[in-house]
């Protein structure tokens, strides 16, 4: 299963049985605004603080997304989740709801890709029959955390994104149709001395093209195998970092469909979100939505994500620290493809 350094290549290829995707009215007035399931108006949902706010985003996208299985909770065997909150809350209070075995799981932003990753070594283990693998955030929680509240209104420079407000969430499973998750590439750890937390994408660039390096030295692939190659959300200022970063090391992306999910999930033009989306549900709900849509409608076969996530916290940064970073790659195949 283990082939070359950091990556898994699963002998069974787990089934992503269904996905689900909840976000809010940020997201819903983007360019993949059809893709999602559930678009709320408000960033409250109704609840009485934002935190509550992104526990329910999380609980909706799981629930639709055993539904859309044809399961209940009773099937899965393992949730596989986490998030951007201090002690990742929203997912534990979440699987608190579902009542089914938890694996909660850190990764930032990388989160999506983390938890699908583990999801998929489970199942096509025989560990689970089925895994449930999700994460969520939420605008305003991250602001509060990370930077400044709303409320206070700073002004942000033209490197800082915008979290994106959502929750993404797959069920696997070992038999049944649909496109199948066949590797996964663990990434290291990357720090490049960056200490600006309004500049994730610089931060965060280097990881992910060390993780897509190893992805292709571990499978001896070129980047051409895949229909589409996606980091999570690097944004303006970190996609360019990541293509100058491939081009140094002769890594030939021109050969593929490069994009990054910081960039699909909204318009940079109209939107003001200054550089792109960010946060643990830009990829998810990127891929979960739009990218798995192209692969069940046969507009694409072989997809790479590369889920990027900046490790730091309010206390490291309070203690000027830099911002080490990491990426983790998962494969996702239709199987019309030999």
């Amino acid at each position: 299963m283990l082939t070359g350094h950091q990556t898994w290549k699963f002998p069974i290829p787990p089934v992503i049985l269904s996905t689900a995707t909840v976000v809010g009215p940020d997201e819903g007035e983007g360019p993949l605004v059809n893709d999602f399931d559930i678009v709320h108006g408000d960033l409250m949902l109704g609840q009485d603080s934002w935190e509550k706010a992104e526990r329910v985003l999380l609980e909706e996208s799981t629930k639709l997304a055993v539904e859309n299985a044809g399961l209940t909770n009773g099937d899965i065997q393992c949730f596989v989740a986490g998030d951007l909150m201090n002690q990742i809350i929203s997912a534990t209070f979440a699987a608190r709801t579902l009542s089914v075995p938890y694996l909660g799981v850190f990764g930032a932003c990388s989160t999506s890709m983390e938890s699908l990753a583990i999801a998929s070594l489970l199942v096509s283990s025989g560990a689970a029959n089925h895994a449930l693998a999700a994460t969520s955030s939420h605008n305003c929680t991250v602001e509060k955390q990370f930077r400044y509240p709303t409320e206070y209104g700073s002004q942000k420079p033209p490197t800082a994104q915008y979290t994106v407000t959502g929750s993404g969430a797959a069920v696997l499973g070992r038999e049944g149709r649909g496109p199948r998750v066949t590797s996964a590439t663990i990434g290291r750890v990357v720090d490049m001395g960056i200490t600006d937390p309004f500049n994730m994408g610089a931060a965060m660039a280097p990881a992910a093209v060390d993780t897509i390096e190893a992805h292709l030295r571990d499978l001896n692939i070129e980047p051409g195998y895949y229909d589409m190659i996606v980091t999570g959300d690097l944004a303006t200022v970190g996609y360019s970092i990541a293509n100058e970063l491939f081009e140094k090391h002769r890594i030939p992306m021109h050969q593929t469909n490069y994009y990054d999910c910081g960039l699909l999930v909204y318009d940079v033009n109209t939107q003001d979100v200054q550089a792109g989306g960010s946060g643990c549900a830009c990829s998810a709900v990127v891929t979960y939505g739009h990218l798995l849509k192209k692969i069940k409608s046969g507009e694409m076969d072989r997809l790479l994500v590369v889920a990027t996530g900046a490790l730091l916290s309010p206390l490291s940064f309070q203690q000027g620290e830099n911002i080490p970073c990491i990426a983790h790659a998962v494969a996702i195949e239709s199987g019309r493809r030999g």
